[in-house]
């Protein structure tokens, strides 16, 4: 069990992480967009996410902007947040950030893809009552291969995988992957 102060150490210690995964991943890819978010969450999602962040730097992990030349953008329907989002998740051992956000494409939608590189670095203020610590959201930029997206999330947290022209109004973070399409497909 994480007491409070260990609670603490481990934002400290992720939010120093994330510092570091900036840099690299600045360092590796260039200039890219880089939104702003803010994230007020439960103690155990806060725990949650620190952890990942200790680990990795990356408290919502990676994701990836699955597009295809019409401009329609693969989501996949979260149960946990009940909202459109982009297909990704947990950093697992020894992967790289890119090598994650293709299992995580290939495990909640089915769909094959040939990755351009980062599109977006998000950071993330997550606060949770007293706390708060700073990650980013590395999300990589992919044209799809194959076009019947098929569910088959090991972790049963996806309930639908879907194209669409238009983000649909329950899109999380819909602003900031508008403002990505526009700047990259138009």
């Amino acid at each position: 069990m994480t007491t409070v102060g260990d609670l603490w150490y481990l934002a400290d210690e992720a939010e120093r992480r994330a510092e570091e995964t900036y840099h690299e991943l600045c360092e590796r890819h260039g200039e890219v967009m880089e939104p702003e978010l803010d994230r007020w969450v439960g103690r155990r999602h806060f725990r949650r996410a620190v952890e990942r962040g200790s680990d990795s730097g990356a408290a919502y992990g990676v994701h990836t902007i699955v597009y295809r030349p019409s401009g329609s953008l693969l989501l996949v329907r979260h149960a946990d947040v009940e909202q459109w989002v982009l297909p990704g998740g947990e950093v697992g051992g020894g992967e790289s950030f890119r090598e994650a956000a293709a299992r995580e494409v290939r495990e909640e939608a089915g769909v094959e893809v040939a990755y351009d590189g980062l599109a977006m670095l998000m950071h993330v203020d997550i606060r949770c009552d007293d706390h708060s610590t700073r990650g980013v959201v590395p999300v990589y930029a992919a044209e799809a291969q194959t076009n019947d997206p098929t569910v088959t999330d090991p972790d049963d947290e996806i309930t639908a995988a879907r194209w669409f022209e238009d983000l649909p109004p329950d899109t999380r973070d819909r602003e900031h992957i508008r403002a990505w399409r526009e700047r990259t497909l138009a």
